[in-house]
């Protein structure tokens, strides 16, 4: 498996910041990673516990008063009610609950477990928090595109901030999975199609929410999910067979996770796929020998909702029994609303088909881990209702929302700089579904948080212009419906507007879980929408929503100006006007590539060539690409646009990188416009020739320049032999001398500036 220095040293150079990682506080604390001491409590209460109460310790369910979003997201269970579920406390037949109804829910529950519980064990208390808590931020593929883990982290840690002080001790994420699937609804919860953006975007989430104290009351227990290669489902389709090679498990859809791992993720849930034929909850390869064995994770694996029960329908376990005993034996220690653990371990137990010491080695990973949270300390830490409002929304909290919105917002086009649009002298209209109302704004997989309480677009618009009279909206279409009178309406403001902001896109139950599409394009009665209001021949630009890449077309496409502003959070409207206005200059860039056809599903930039490529856009016969398109993207990962003019030039690189030396590579970039910009300098690499065949590229790191009207800078990155590892012919990690190409460019598919050098042994 890769060795942790060389993942950790290449991630860290993705980001520019070697040295300063060298130096920091939290790398001491960083180091110790994946270590859960076990306190002498944990032994003493197991040696007390029955078979049934170690069971319960290994049961986690949904919360019998939650919130009804909570209920909308998960598949409806025959749940206990209220008084049911505290006398399944009382009886010590839970380890906890999640998606509960904030600090008083977790209070009353916590003291009966601390009051009338046979051993006064406390509760873990859980919830989905993915992207904010009450006040939103952007989707997880949203924040990627701002390629920025530092602001990954100080959203997280707001995140947890806030959602600790409801009593939450333990949040189910990051989600780490790459995508390359835009079809894949679960694509806008991760960090998109790139390894190495996922690796830090998913380490720089765990490092927000844990903290550097896991029993501070303002820290949560982060969870990697879903281990592993959910994302390679196959066709996109969610919850679909997994079927790839150890070799590229290991290259793509491993390494995330691993990352996480190092940065203390101390819990991690297993994915509802199969992985060649094997359920991940029942693969004790997975769980054991790699996650175990290979890496020394130390903390707690628990399942996905169901996760174990549905090894019934996928034909793996005859029946509840089986599915027990088949992932609790493959590492699986906990179980997620089914109750299989609590109903059928016990039985396995004292049948001898499951061995004592099992079970106690799982009950204590979990009485560890609240151990590590401070819960047998004081169990109330996270719970107070007073400190709950307090912390809820803060202006501090506001205004990242707002920062990481603008951050995360795409530039893909902007002919003739339409855009930033001046703040008085034009008459706006914002027409499309997403132009006004609270709806659609914090985006998938939101528990708490509040449309009502978010920012819309037409709010935002007129927030920034100086006229707010001169603002007309018109919804023009539904999401996929057409309005009567709708289009008709639009193309009336249309000609009557000086610029239109044309809102399109998705809808929030169009992207997440189980909302895997076969098109990912706008919605045919938006589209038609878009063609109608482009015939009136104003200025268009068109402010995308989405939780993944769309297929672009016809007006769309060819619209002037295009923004994709995937799903914002509390902030959308004022984040999208800070950057329409110029009060921000756009500085995201795509984490994930924007096919030009549905049909090119799964692409992503870092493919391998084929025998038969065809370079260039000019299609030639029998080579790789379907009808009529090219095979690229129409927009690729790492495409973004500023507001300044940036030109690279003056590429310097050394021809020889050694065995066990350096490689410098540098670059002059120029902003040679008359706005200030920030523009993300991306290193690729090429491996010519090797053992097993190689990706067109692969990023190997990035750095972010601002650059003032007229200035220019020198971007160095440094290259190591470890950055060029790949898994070779043994499924081992192994670096072979060689030649390689170079870029330093804007984009994965951009030319940029181009070398070669060659990797000697000497």
């Amino acid at each position: 498996m890769f060795d942790t220095r060389i993942s950790r040293r290449a991630a860290l150079m993705g980001a520019g910041a070697v040295a300063a990682w060298l130096h920091s506080p939290a790398r001491a604390f960083l180091q110790s990673a994946g270590r859960l001491p076990v306190p002498a409590i944990v032994d003493g209460l197991i040696a007390r516990m029955t078979i049934e109460e170690k069971a319960g310790q290994l049961t986690l369910n949904p919360s019998a008063w939650g919130g009804g979003v909570a209920t909308q997201l998960n598949p409806p269970t025959s749940g206990p009610s209220w008084d049911a579920q505290l006398d399944e406390v009382r009886r010590m037949q839970l380890t906890g609950v999640f998606n509960s109804n904030g600090a008083e829910a977790a209070r009353r529950m916590q003291t009966v477990a601390m009051t009338e519980s046979r051993l006064k064990i406390p509760l873990l208390f859980a919830a989905d928090i993915i992207h904010g808590h009450r006040t939103i931020f952007p989707v997880g593929v949203g924040e990627a595109a701002s390629f920025e883990p530092e602001l990954a982290e100080r959203t997280a840690r707001m995140a947890s901030y806030e959602a600790a002080a409801s009593g939450i001790d333990w949040t189910f994420a990051p989600m780490v999975d790459i995508a390359r699937d835009q079809r894949w609804g679960r694509t806008m919860e991760g960090a998109g199609e790139d390894v190495l953006l996922g690796e830090l975007m998913g380490a720089a989430r765990v490092r927000g929410f844990q903290g550097k104290d896991l029993k501070a009351n303002d820290a949560m227990l982060a969870c990697a999910k879903h281990f592993a290669a959910y994302g390679a489902a196959e066709a996109g389709l969610d919850y679909n067979s997994v079927d790839i090679s150890e070799r590229t498990l290991r290259e793509v859809y491993l390494p995330p996770f691993k990352a996480a791992f190092e940065a203390g993720a101390l819990s991690a849930m297993a994915s509802f796929n199969e992985i060649s034929g094997v359920p991940s909850t029942a693969n004790p390869w997975l769980m054991q020998d790699v996650l175990r064995g290979e890496w020394g994770f130390e903390g707690f694996v628990v399942s996905d909702y169901t996760g174990d029960e549905e090894m019934i329908a996928h034909g793996f376990a005859k029946d509840a029994r089986e599915a027990t005993k088949l992932a609790f034996l493959a590492g699986v220690d906990m179980s997620m609303t089914s109750n299989f653990y609590r109903n059928h371990l016990p039985a396995l137990v004292r049948d001898g088909e499951v061995p004592m010491e099992r079970l106690d080695r799982s009950v204590r990973r979990v009485l560890a881990m609240k151990a590590a949270l401070g819960l047998f300390d004081d169990p109330f830490r996270r719970i107070d209702t007073k400190r709950e409002k307090a912390r809820s929304r803060t202006r501090a909290a506001t205004a990242l929302s707002r920062e990481a919105g603008r951050k995360s917002i795409v530039l893909l086009r902007n002919d003739g700089d339409l855009l930033p649009l001046p703040r008085s002298g034009r008459k706006i209209a914002i027409i499309g579904p997403f132009a006004s109302g609270q709806h659609d704004l914090n985006g998938p997989w939101v528990i708490y948080g509040d449309n009502a309480e978010a920012v819309d677009l037409a709010t935002g618009v007129r927030n920034a212009v100086s006229d707010k009279e001169s603002v007309t909206v018109v919804e023009g279409s539904g999401v996929e419906a057409p309005i009567a009178g709708g289009i008709e309406a639009a193309v009336a403001a249309a000609r009557a507007a000086d610029i239109v902001l044309l809102a399109i896109g998705e809808s929030e139950t169009m992207s997440g879980e189980a909302q895997s599409r076969p098109e990912i394009v706008v919605p045919a009665p938006q589209q038609a929408l878009a063609e109608a209001v482009a015939a009136v021949g104003k200025p268009v630009v068109v402010v995308l929503k989405n939780g993944r890449a769309l297929a672009l077309q016809g007006a769309v496409a060819d619209a002037p100006a295009i923004l994709v502003t995937w799903f914002l959070g509390t902030q959308t409207g004022n984040a999208i006007a800070d950057i329409l206005f110029g009060a921000y200059g756009p500085s995201g860039r795509l984490p994930c590539s924007f096919p030009r056809s549905p049909g090119q599903q799964p692409y992503y930039y870092a493919h391998k060539p084929t025998g038969r490529p065809n370079p260039g856009e000019k299609l030639e016969p029998y080579k790789a690409h379907y009808r009529g398109i090219p095979n690229s993207a129409l927009y690729p990962f790492g495409h973004g646009l500023t507001y300044g003019r940036i030109q690279y030039a003056d590429l310097t690189a050394e021809p020889t990188l050694s065995w066990n030396g350096t490689l410098s590579v540098s670059a002059r970039i120029t902003n040679s416009g008359a706005r200030a910009a920030e523009e993300l300098v991306q290193l690729y690499v090429r491996d010519r020739t090797a053992s097993v065949t190689r990706p067109v590229r692969e990023l190997k790191a990035f750095r972010r320049v601002a650059l003032a009207p007229g200035a220019s800078e020198i971007v160095r990155f440094t290259l190591k032999r470890e950055q060029l590892l790949f898994i070779g012919l043994d499924d081992k990690p192994v670096v072979e001398p060689g030649q390689f190409d170079l870029w330093i460019s804007p984009s994965a598919e951009a030319e940029g500036l181009h070398a070669r050098f060659e990797l000697t042994q000497a």
